[in-house]
């Protein structure tokens, strides 16, 4: 990527954190995000890393997201997996686009242990597309993985993104 990257909304709105004294970041982040997006508040996830780059959020393997178990529920492991790919393409889209999710597949592979954290990426290339296309698709890569370091659930996701105003058609 060229280093004339102009950030979007939500990475403006991040860069703001900066003014919070550095102990107090990841809780003003995760308060802001859980603003735009309620629902992440509802289930407690938590913003641990948000760049252009990579976006981790972890869950905390708490009663109100619990199946029948004790562990996360899959709802909640597809809420975590969902948010933390929308967020890396949310920090990459245009101003003058909106992200949507396109396509998911979850294949539940073992029994997760304790918390749970995402990892979503984009390539450099994923990027650069983003940013030269008023519409389009990725494929997002993201792992989730437990406290005991295991991946229980293979996830996919596709996300889309299209010009916000109106349409012409």
């Amino acid at each position: 990527m060229s280093n004339d990257h102009q950030p979007n909304r939500l990475e403006r709105q991040l860069e703001r954190l900066d003014e919070v004294p550095a102990f107090a970041r990841p809780w003003f982040r995760s308060v802001v995000l859980r603003r735009a997006v309620p629902f992440t508040g509802t289930a407690g996830l938590d913003f641990i890393e948000m760049s252009r780059e990579r976006v981790e959020i972890g869950i905390k393997n708490e009663k109100k997201v619990q199946n029948h178990i004790g562990g996360v529920h899959a709802s909640a492991m597809n809420l975590l997996a969902e948010t933390a790919t929308g967020m890396v393409v949310g920090m990459n889209v245009r101003d003058d686009c909106i992200p949507l999710a396109k396509e998911l597949k979850m294949a539940f592979k073992k029994r997760a242990t304790g918390a749970l954290r995402a990892v979503a990426t984009l390539t450099p290339a994923q990027q650069a597309l983003m940013q030269a296309s008023d519409k389009g698709e990725v494929n997002v890569a993201v792992t989730v993985l437990d406290e005991a370091g295991v991946n229980p659930v293979e996830c996919e996701f596709v996300w889309a993104w299209i010009p916000s105003g109106p349409r012409n058609s």
